[in-house]
């Protein structure tokens, strides 16, 4: 029986799961961080750290903007936006009429410099309204709450066996928590992270892709919440080849899905041949709507699949774009101390 939902967020949270190959998966979302928002939202309410009415902001390539603004609409919540110019005219207009106030910074290819100008602004706006609650996408844990219900997602849709997640580390709490909580659960899961040159994140702060910012998946600044000794591979894909791997995607699975997917399903291909006895999952986290003229309007320029293979490396000073993937074995990083996962109650 079809489930009626009492709001849209509720509705578009949850993927597809699509087979496309043998032993592989995409997870195919519509605006993944609805639960990462929702979730946290949720929490903040019920802990009484924010009340309804309240103003919550935050900053936002896109996917969490739309999340946040949805999670805000749902719980009479205001939503205040610093976002940065891929927040293209279609979403921010939709941000507009739920709601949502929405600034964005001035035009930028530079990942430290994008990033760096929204965290600043959004210091100048809780100076001048301090009742302002910041989400914190970046740092705070609350973000994990959300993924457990894909966490049980996952574990039904593929449920005996070893398992293989794939997917951008972004803030830590997507590709971290639901590998996290499928852990609490007893199951084997490798985690294989995917990043963008440039994010300071594991170690690859001093690349740079020649093209464009893979949004949303990696950092010139620090994620406070990301979890280094959850990971098991890594592997950081240029804009080029996740933009090849995104038209290939949509041309044999019809998967129409952004260029983070586009870098996770290149990303799976490659730890799926490499490891035949897991099954393979890899997360599509948005629609490929926003990058219709950057990438796939160059559909044209797509590299054949089997021209592109990783350079393996041993060390963070062979890495080379376009493509690179290293062993990174649940280390942590020398960036930040985690304490243990939370099953329950995030830390602050």
């Amino acid at each position: 029986m079809t489930r009626l939902h009492d709001h849209l967020a509720e509705a578009i949270k949850d993927p597809d799961p699509i087979r496309v190959g043998d032993d592989l998966i995409c997870l195919r979302f519509e605006t993944m961080k609805v639960y990462s928002a929702l979730g946290a939202v949720r929490h903040l309410l019920e802990t009484g750290r924010v009340r309804r009415g309240d103003t919550l902001i935050d900053s936002s390539s896109g996917i969490y903007a739309h999340a946040l603004a949805l999670a805000c609409h749902r719980y009479g919540m205001n939503c205040h936006i610093v976002g940065s110019t891929t927040v293209d005219r279609t979403l921010k207009i939709q941000l507009e009429i739920l709601g949502a106030t929405v600034e964005q910074v001035p035009s930028s290819n530079n990942l430290q410099l994008d990033q760096n100008l929204r965290v600043r602004r959004i210091g100048e706006i809780l100076r001048d309204n301090p009742t302002y609650h910041w989400m914190q996408q970046y740092h705070d844990d609350i973000h994990y709450l959300g993924y457990r219900a894909v966490a049980d997602l996952v574990a039904e849709v593929v449920p005996d066996g070893p398992l293989c997640l794939v997917g951008g580390v972004g803030t830590g709490a997507s590709t971290g928590a639901i590998a996290a909580y499928l852990r609490e659960r007893g199951r084997d899961v490798n985690l294989v992270g995917v990043q963008p040159f440039g994010s300071i994140t594991f170690g690859a702060g001093h690349t740079q892709d020649p093209d464009m910012i893979i949004a949303g998946i990696g950092s010139s600044i620090e994620f406070r919440n990301v979890r280094h000794e959850l990971y098991d591979r890594l592997h950081w894909v240029s804009f080029d080849y996740a933009m090849s791997a995104a038209v290939d995607l949509l041309r044999t699975s019809g998967v129409f899905a952004g260029l983070s997917a586009g870098a996770a399903y290149l990303s799976a291909l490659w730890e799926h041949g490499c490891d035949r006895g897991r099954k393979h999952v890899f997360l599509a986290a948005d629609t490929g709507t926003r990058y219709v003229e950057s990438a796939f309007a160059r559909h044209a320029e797509a590299r054949p699949m089997a021209s592109m293979r990783p350079l393996e490396i041993d060390s963070l000073d062979e890495l080379s774009v376009p493509w690179s993937a290293m062993s990174w074995d649940r280390r942590e990083s020398g960036l930040a101390r985690h304490e243990e996962f939370p099953s329950a109650t995030p830390s602050h």
